[in-house]
């Protein structure tokens, strides 16, 4: 069943869309990320224009986050204070990613920084994530804990200024670095139309020590609101979100959610971040092979100078 999207211009099957939503929704629940890492890239294949993906991408995750937080919240796993301090960094850094995108898209660059941006952050993400993880199991074989890191253990991070006592995480910490993960989450969810929980969730884990069982609900508290933002910028200054697809995006992303945060309550953090972990490496390597990759159609576009005479 074939229905023609408006801003993107092209006819696209419905199925095929609804499935592209509930796989990413339910992803969305197991890991606490928005999903944009890897709903974004799913539409470039698809042949959605990349502005209208990373625009439109960012609309689909605000429904599957929600659905996700609201399971989870329901578990008690959402520290409200800490994703509130993330919220306000992520409000101020995606305003500043509205303007480089509108900024890269005029100058006719914004595909090409799409897709290295997403290889850089993705690769070295999901490289990092899948070996701390798989050392946590060689650690569980060996006889010794799966996790090394306790919460409240410190390290330079922890001597800034201005600290705040977060209790769901239990922990006492500057909110700066809090903030300023929020900022960078908040542009790249702008400018690469992610949720940003794929730097999101590593951050908070290794950087700030926060437990994964927290981590994965707080993100997505703070990626509805900032996601929702974004919608609104991009759609009133780029004009590049398609509704019609973004809702069916939505009712797929929000049903697979419910799925996939049942699922990832059932799994040790190790394995939730091993699995995040290949997911991310894995999307990376497919972008990074697009990049090279010799097209099979070449073709060039010659401007054509008319004459007055």
């Amino acid at each position: 069943m074939s229905i023609y999207l408006p801003i993107a211009e092209l006819s696209v099957n419905v199925f095929i869309l609804f499935g592209m939503g509930v796989a990413v929704g339910f992803l969305s629940g197991m890991f606490g990320v928005g999903g944009g890492f890897l709903m974004t890239p799913l539409l470039i294949f698809y042949n959605i224009p990349p502005a209208v993906a990373v625009a439109t991408g960012a609309n689909q995750i605000v429904a599957s986050s929600v659905s996700g937080a609201l399971a989870h919240f329901r578990c008690g796993t959402i520290d409200i204070k800490l994703g509130t301090v993330l919220l306000v960094g992520g409000i101020a850094g995606s305003g500043l990613g509205v303007m480089i995108f509108t900024i890269l898209r005029n100058a006719g660059q914004l595909d090409l920084m799409i897709a290295i941006l997403y290889v850089f952050f993705l690769g070295t993400i999901g490289s990092l994530m899948l070996v701390e993880s798989l050392r946590a199991r060689s650690r569980v074989k060996a006889g010794g804990g799966a996790d090394t890191r306790r919460p409240g253990q410190h390290n330079w991070v922890h001597g800034l200024p201005f600290k705040m006592r977060f209790r769901k995480s239990k922990l006492y910490l500057s909110a700066i670095p809090v903030f300023a993960i929020g900022f960078l989450v908040g542009i790249l969810v702008s400018v690469m139309g992610v949720g940003g929980g794929f730097i999101m969730v590593p951050a908070l884990i290794y950087l700030l020590h926060v437990p994964t069982s927290v981590v994965i609900g707080t993100s997505l508290y703070q990626i509805i609101f900032v996601t929702a933002f974004t919608t609104i910028l991009q759609s009133t200054t780029n004009h590049t979100v398609d509704m019609v697809l973004a809702l069916i995006l939505m009712v797929g992303g929000v049903i697979g959610a419910q799925f996939g945060a049942a699922v990832g309550q059932r799994l040790r953090g190790d394995q939730l971040r091993a699995l995040l972990g290949l997911l991310v490496l894995s999307v990376a390597l497919r972008l990074a092979f697009d990049l090279v990759v010799t097209p099979k159609d070449i073709f060039s576009l010659t401007a054509i100078l008319v004459s007055g005479n």
